[in-house]
């Protein structure tokens, strides 16, 4: 699970043959509070976009509980328009974990040192990213 600009939230790690509607709600769950503006910082995305591999009634039913829009294509209707651009972003946070070779095929037969691993290159990801802003805020001042 990503923001709007990629940076990756929550990772979770399951067997292949796990079908990723099943993990929607522990990545929902899963998701640190994120400080930023002044008051309680917010705990829940205001949407969640997904392809039509998460369509499902009972996770849109949820997720609406949790007072989470649920942007997500029924299988067999049309796209939703312009969602294919918004979900872009979440195919760029995949290629960005992707450029740590070790992510690419998972070798290690622990799921703890694969965990590790993304843990490390989400990190490396978020790190390079605040460093771009600082460089962009020096350059103003």
């Amino acid at each position: 699970m990503c923001d709007g600009r990629g940076t990756p939230f929550k990772v979770i790690t399951t067997a292949a043959n796990v079908n990723d509607v099943t993990q929607t709600l522990a990545l929902v769950d899963g998701i640190p509070p994120v400080a930023g503006r002044p008051g309680r910082p917010r705990r829940r995305p205001e949407a969640l976009l997904g392809d039509k591999g998460y369509d499902s009634d009972p996770n849109r039913r949820a997720l609406r509980k949790r007072r989470i829009l649920p942007v997500i294509s029924r299988r067999g209707a049309p796209n939703i328009e312009g969602l294919g651009k918004l979900r872009y972003v979440v195919e760029q946070t995949f290629a960005l974990l992707h450029q740590f070779k070790r992510l690419a095929v998972r070798w290690e037969r622990r799921t703890e040192l694969h965990d590790a691993f993304i843990s490390l290159a989400c990190s490396l990801i978020c790190w390079r990213r605040l460093k771009k802003i600082e460089s962009r805020l020096v350059r103003k001042f």
